[in-house]
Parts: structure tokens; sequence; C-alpha cells
């Protein structure tokens, strides 16, 4: 088989480049030029080979020969990760040279190793399966021997799962008090008119499916479905493309995933919306991207304008939470927002309701279960148990009461509004309020328990929200003890938010005492 690769002793030899090379989604590009630029699918490909260190003329043109194998063979994605892992190389071994590079022998890797630390370690991995691809292309530049030691060595692969299996508070799943708290918080700022229907369904669906944003950006309004039950339910459906998928173009083949009614009902309204206003500007409305950019750019593939690249989407979802300025219960800091967390949510939630691997890998387009087994070997960021001591010192930090406390009903909103007053046997045998509603209109939600998460919730300071904390505290043993952690700990962020008003008229009180003692 060996006498079958070409053997290219130097540059003369070597072939040329094309002038013209297209990638596995039918994306054209010069080869030739310095930097290759251009827009493949939802993704911007830079590869700017100015960045190079000193190399020899035939080192480079092997090196743009290699790379251009995997440029029409590989996703772009992965194509883009191997340069700036190859670029790092470089740079590293040739720190120290006077001369230009003209070939990675034993010796360049060896010291390229020396410099790794456990973490970043797995870099020479990355490394070695671009330059094995090299050297059997039969391109000069990556010596035998070179070869031969990253066969012999044993080359640690990329640290998974270290931020799920720790519940990293900055990189790792949210809680289910942080996602609650992102919920409330986006629902808020939805109904305040704050963020526009677009982005709140954008950011819903980072949180229901944890899908990447290449695939929210290669959605069109077409993917997006309604149908019936027998019943006469509405059943919302939307079409994921796939992706990182090798050997396959985006919108190739899908997925499908059910979408909760009230999402759905959105996304419908959102997507007969964008396609009537993009009606007049593609060919085929139903090609419409479901989140669109607001002009063409000119470079888009074939099926892909108007649609805007990932990055874009990440950074819009970012924004857009980040300005929520959701609280962590565990930091007392601004959330850490990343796709990557809300994806890895999706997993660690899956498998604390009991899914197995399989399950997982098809919730997060996984094509095997290398990669899921640490979701399910993951503990969940679930509070064992909550007394009154541990919940009144977690309420600051969690910030989950929303509402403003007041002295009495004189301060409230509707005051004088009878109907305002928000009060329950079960508390107060004598029908004490625990407080006023500040809002107008029906509200569905279950009161008073739903009340304390509220915006537009009063309490009062001498409410009876003691009863309150110790019922739910008490249920919460209740369940837990005939049931299992997760349905324990559903009313957790609310248990966090009526302590906080616990502590809050505590202080309140003890301040005023101190005041009339002096």
């Amino acid at each position: 088989m060996n006498n079958l690769i070409p053997a290219y002793p130097s540059s003369e030899a070597l072939p040329e480049l094309p002038e013209s090379a297209r990638t596995r989604s039918g994306v054209e590009f010069d080869p030739r030029v310095d930097r290759w630029s251009y827009r493949d699918s939802s993704c911007n490909v830079s590869l700017n080979f100015t960045k190079f260190p000193p190399v020899t003329k035939s080192f480079m043109l092997a090196s743009k020969l290699t790379l251009l194998w995997y440029a029409e063979n590989m996703s772009q994605g992965y194509l883009m990760n191997l340069y700036g892992r190859f670029e790092h190389f470089l740079k590293t071994v040739t720190a120290n040279c006077d001369e230009p590079l003209k070939e990675i022998t034993s010796r360049e890797l060896i010291n390229f190793r020396a410099t790794l630390g456990k973490r970043d370690s797995w870099y020479l991995g990355s490394l070695s399966g671009l330059l094995k691809k090299w050297h059997s292309l039969g391109y000069p530049g990556v010596t035998d021997d070179a070869i031969t030691l990253l066969n012999q060595l044993r080359i640690q692969n990329n640290i998974k799962g270290e931020a799920v299996l720790t519940m990293d508070p900055e990189n790792g799943p949210f809680t289910d008090i942080e996602v609650q708290a992102i919920h409330a918080a986006l629902d808020k700022a939805m109904t305040d008119g704050e963020i526009s229907r677009e982005y709140y369904l954008l950011v819903y669906l980072y949180m229901l499916l944890g899908q990447r944003s290449v695939q929210y950006a290669a959605l069109k309004v077409c993917d997006i479905t309604v149908s019936r039950s027998k019943d006469g339910t509405p059943v919302y459906m939307l079409r994921i493309p796939r992706a990182k998928q090798r050997h396959q173009l985006s919108r190739s083949e899908f997925k499908d995933r059910v979408l909760i009614p009230k999402i759905g009902e959105l996304l419908i309204q959102h997507a007969h919306h964008i396609r009537s206003e993009y009606a007049d500007r593609l060919v085929e409305p139903s090609e419409t991207p479901l989140f669109p950019a607001k002009q063409t750019l000119g470079n888009e593939p074939s099926g892909f304008k108007f649609h805007r690249v990932a990055s874009s989407l990440t950074k819009s979802m970012e924004l857009v939470v980040n300005n929520l300025n959701v609280i962590s219960e565990r930091t007392g800091e601004p959330l850490h927002i990343t796709a990557t967390r809300f994806r890895r949510t999706v997993g660690t939630r899956a498998a604390a309701e009991g899914h197995g691997e399989l399950i997982i890998a098809e919730l997060l387009d996984h094509t095997d279960t290398q990669s899921v087994g640490v979701y399910v070997e993951a503990v969940p960021g679930i509070i064992e148990r909550i007394d009154r001591a541990v919940a009144i010192q977690l309420a600051p930090l969690a910030q989950a009461f929303a509402g403003v406390l007041i002295e009495n009903e004189s301060r409230a909103k509707r005051a004088g509004d009878s109907s305002s007053r928000i009060c329950n046997p079960q508390f107060d045998a004598s029908m004490k309020p625990m407080g006023n509603c500040g809002k107008h209109g029906f509200c569905g939600l279950f009161a008073p328990i739903a009340c304390y998460t509220c915006y537009s919730f009063q309490p009062w300071l001498d409410g009876p929200h003691e009863a309150v904390l110790d019922h739910l505290i008490a249920e919460r043993e209740r369940l837990l003890a005939s049931s299992d952690i997760r349905i324990a700990s559903i009313n957790d962020r609310t248990i966090l938010a009526v302590a906080e008003v616990v502590r809050q008229c505590e202080e309140i009180l003890n301040r005023s005492s101190e005041v009339a003692y002096v």
C-alpha cells in the first residue's frame, strides 16, 4: 500500500494548489490566497496563513495542501479548530529559532509536549491526526521519526465532563433553582416589553432543547409545524437540522422535537410573521430563516440567504440573558451564561430524571454515547435537605423574592382594594393577609405559594410568612420520604423566596426594637 502513496521531496515536486476548491457543502473558495475566508452554511471560516511563523515555501505549501483535504472532506468548524491548534504548535516550536521551519521531526514534538500542562496535554492529541494525515498524503514536512513517535506515545485526550461532574458554578450545568430564576426573569422581561418575541423564543430554545448554535442558525420557518392529536390537542413540532456529523451536509438530516404548547404557539406566530416580512425578499418564503439577519451580506451559500451565523446567535442569546442579571444562589453573583451551559443542563437534568445514555445521546444529537456517560455519573445540583436555617442562609444569594416588602396595606399599590389582598386560612385561621398583589387582572397561579416569586407581590411586614415557610419545608420533607429528590425539590426556589421575606421582616423588626430600646 505504501508504494501507492506519492512522495514529494521538494516544493518543486509538490502539486500546485488548485484555483478553486469546494467544501463538502458546496462552497467554493480560492486556496492559493494567504487567507481563506468564506461563509459555509451557518459558519464563517477564516484561516490566516500570514500568522504562521517563518516557514519554508515547501512547508507552507504542504500545510495548505493538507488543510485543503480537511476543508473538502470535514466540517468547517473542525477545520478551524485544527488550524488553531496547528498555528499554536508552530509558534511554540519556533519561538527561539533563527531559521524558517522546514519540517516537523520528533524533536519538535518532544519540545512541544514539554511545554504543555496537564490540562492542555490533549493539544498534541488534536495535532496527531493532522500530522498523520499530512504524512499519509505523501507531502514533505513531517518526518518518519515524528510519526513513529506519535504512534508510540500515549496521548491523553481532552478532559471531558469535568465541569459537569463537579457542577462547576461557572461552566457546569445550571441548578434547578438557577434555571427557574432564568425562566422567571425571561418571562417578566417579555411581559414588560424589554425583549422581543424573537429573542425570547431563541433563549427558550437554548434552555429547552440544548442544541448547538449552528443548528438554531440553520432553522427555517418551515421547520415549525402544528398537528392535532386524537383528542384535538395541538402538538407543536420543531424539525432540528443535525450538526457535527461527519460527511454530512447542513440541513440534510433532521431530528424532530416536541415543544411545550406555550413556546410552540409563539413559534408558530413568529414564523408566520417572519415569513410575511421576508416574502418579497426571497423567491421561496418557506425558506426564510427562523432567526433571520436584517440584511444579506451576499456571501451566504445557496439556501442560506439571510441566515445568521452560529456565533451571531450565540452572542445574541448571551446578551439577552446577561441583561436579565440573574443571580446564582451558589455564588451570589450574576450567572455566567454560555450556550454550552444550557446544553449541559439538558443532559444533566435528563440523567437526574432517570434517562440512560442512549436517550441523552438522542436528546443532545450525539451519534454515539462516548460523551454522554458523564451526565449519568454527575451528581444532580439539588440540595438534599433544606431546613429553616439553610433557607435563611441561602435566601440572600438566590434573590428569589422579586416583590417589595411593605409595612402595611396603606403602602400597597392597590391600597384599599380588598380583592388585592392575598390570604389563606391554611396559614392563618383568622385569614390575615400575607400581603397585596400589585397587578390588575386575572392571575392563574396558585396563591400564596406562587406569589413570593412574583414581581407584583407586596408582602406585609407582619404577615404570616413563617407559617408559609414552615409549611413548604414540611411538605418538602414529606415528599422526600415518599418520592424522589426531584419531586421534593420542585418548590426550592419558592422556599428561598419566602425565607428572604422572613429574613427581611426579622431584620426590620430587630432594628426597630433596638431603636425603641435605646
